[in-house]
């Protein structure tokens, strides 16, 4: 019987970019997901992103059973500070290249915030005046291959993202994801989090591509304080899950199976 994986999406990819590594988690898992996060107007974003941590306990609530979290970027910082707070939610938590941040790293955004340099320190600045609007689905497909972001994107990911990514808007097809949500998003970055990495009661995983500049060495060193925490490198950068979704899966699968054996000889002993 296939177990639950509730995935949460990077900052601006609708889940369903994701879909070739979906699929190769299949049939041994069920995997659930939010099609965008941030656009539920019950949930608006906030600071500490506390509204989309909401949302997601909101969802996970409505399923019969605990799941495990499994996110990448922005969606593994929503998993970490859900089940810190409803760990009951949880079997376990796979963070994709998310940081777990330091008190240092928290000092810092909260000054960024503070003083105006948020943008400087997040994708935010970026992002502002991003084209947002192309023709057809070939030109937009040509436009983002150029881009240094996807340029190591799996091709099956990179066309998953043209077609989910982009919706009709009147003449020409327009990003799905609304900038301004998504800029919103990047501004509003934790400064501070429900619990200590020590205080986390499910097993956790940190997975880094070996190339990113988003998770660091000592992010790595933060999740040692986890009582069942483990840290992983695989190749790649930020954008791993979307560069290897086949390698990727793999991983997960290795990773939850020895989760749940783990988890059987505990209640043996038990």
């Amino acid at each position: 019987m296939s177990q639950s994986i509730f995935f949460a999406h990077a900052n601006g990819f609708p889940s369903a970019t994701y879909g070739k590594l979906f699929a190769a988690l299949a049939p041994d898992f069920r995997v659930e997901h939010l099609d965008q996060h941030g656009h539920d107007p019950r949930f608006p974003v906030n600071d500490n992103w506390e509204n989309l941590v909401d949302e997601l306990i909101h969802h996970l609530e409505v399923i019969d059973e605990p799941v495990w979290g499994l996110g990448h970027s922005l969606g593994g910082v929503l998993h970490y500070h859900a089940a810190l707070r409803r760990p009951d939610l949880y079997r376990g938590v796979v963070m994709l290249d998310s940081p777990v941040l330091t008190l240092a790293d928290r000092i810092v955004i909260r000054a960024a915030k503070r003083f105006g340099f948020i943008d400087r320190i997040t994708p935010a600045g970026r992002t502002l005046g991003r084209r947002e609007e192309f023709a057809d689905f070939s030109e937009a497909r040509d436009y983002f291959a150029g881009k240094a972001l996807f340029r190591r994107f799996d091709p099956e990911c990179l066309d998953a993202y043209v077609r989910h990514g982009l919706a009709q808007g009147g003449s020409a097809l327009r990003l799905k994801f609304d900038p301004a949500t998504e800029i919103s998003i990047y501004r509003s970055v934790p400064h501070s989090t429900p619990g200590r990495p020590q205080q986390l009661e499910v097993p956790l995983a940190l997975v880094r591509g070996r190339h990113s500049r988003v998770v660091l060495p000592h992010h790595a060193r933060l999740v040692k304080r986890v009582p069942k925490g483990e840290y992983l490198s695989v190749p790649g950068g930020h954008m791993f899950p979307l560069e290897r979704p086949k390698e990727t899966a793999d991983l997960l699968r290795s990773v939850f199976n020895r989760w749940n054996e783990r988890h059987e000889g505990e209640q043996v002993i038990a």
